[in-house]
């Protein structure tokens, strides 16, 4: 008989996970949700997925329960399914900040569990996930969830103590990507320049330059300075950059979400 996986929430990255899976091959009728949003179960109904009555009942019909809900919930959710929960579920969380010592004392049960940090482009097929796991997560069943993950992108296997700062590289990091994304194209039309025509050679310009930092071979400093002509254009560009201490408020901000990480944790 086939493991059933089933997921706490059905928001996007539920989706998304579900959808990568799906897209694999994965049988729907091996897949649960619960979520208190009738729409959203309506949806996977539609995919032939089964809907459980409430999150206990999922608890006990499944093998791998996935808890895709806010760190804020977590508490009632948890609550909600330890009557049911043994050693012999895999539990996995993508509830930022919340460590495996949260859930399992949650829980009241040292059952596996496998923390995980995805990232939105998941929604996408282009995800970047971190995963950890505790000491009694069998190899197969670690291999089953980093394949849900990898449906849908590249994963990354870390030691639980650095899930919290992970965060700010792949989880919240997107945002970052935004806004400097954001800023260019006002930039753009400012300078009569058209807003869809801007955010295209923009959005090219972010892939080649991946691309770049991933396959030509140079390291980043390198890769700046083919860019960077002395006395040219891109220079001056940077030199602001430099002068506003850039990459520290870069890597300030990302201490500020690692902090945030930490109080969400207890930690």
């Amino acid at each position: 008989m086939s493991k059933k996986t089933g997921f706490i929430g059905a928001g996007n990255m539920a989706t998304a996970i579900i959808n990568g899976m799906l897209s694999a091959g994965t049988d729907p009728s091996v897949l649960c949700v619960y979520d208190l949003d009738e729409d959203k179960c309506r949806v996977m109904a539609e995919k032939g997925i089964e809907v459980c009555s409430d999150s206990s009942e999922l608890m006990k019909e499944c093998d791998y329960i996935v808890f895709a809900v806010k760190p804020q919930q977590l508490p009632d959710v948890l609550d909600a399914v330890k009557a049911e929960c043994d050693e012999s579920k895999v539990i996995v969380s993508i509830a930022a900040g919340v460590s495996t010592d949260f859930l399992r004392k949650g829980l009241g049960v040292d059952c596996p569990c496998v923390r995980v940090m995805p990232n939105t482009p998941l929604l996408l097929g282009c995800g970047a996930t971190a995963l950890s796991k505790t000491d009694n997560v069998t190899d197969e069943d670690f291999e089953t969830v980093k394949s849900m993950f990898e449906n849908s992108g590249i994963t990354a296997v870390i030691t639980e103590d650095k899930m919290n700062a992970v965060i700010s590289v792949n989880g919240s990091s997107p945002a970052y990507f935004y806004l400097f994304a954001k800023a260019m194209q006002e930039y753009a039309v400012e300078q009569g320049i058209d807003s869809q025509t801007a955010m295209e050679l923009i959005c090219a310009t972010m892939k080649g330059s991946a691309e770049m930092l991933l396959k030509s071979g140079d390291d980043v400093q390198t890769l700046i300075k083919k860019v960077s002509s002395p006395g040219g254009t891109t220079l001056k560009a940077l030199d602001v950059f430099y002068q506003n201490d850039t990459e520290q408020i870069i890597k300030d901000a990302m201490d500020a979400c690692t902090r945030r990480a930490v109080e969400l944790s207890g930690e």
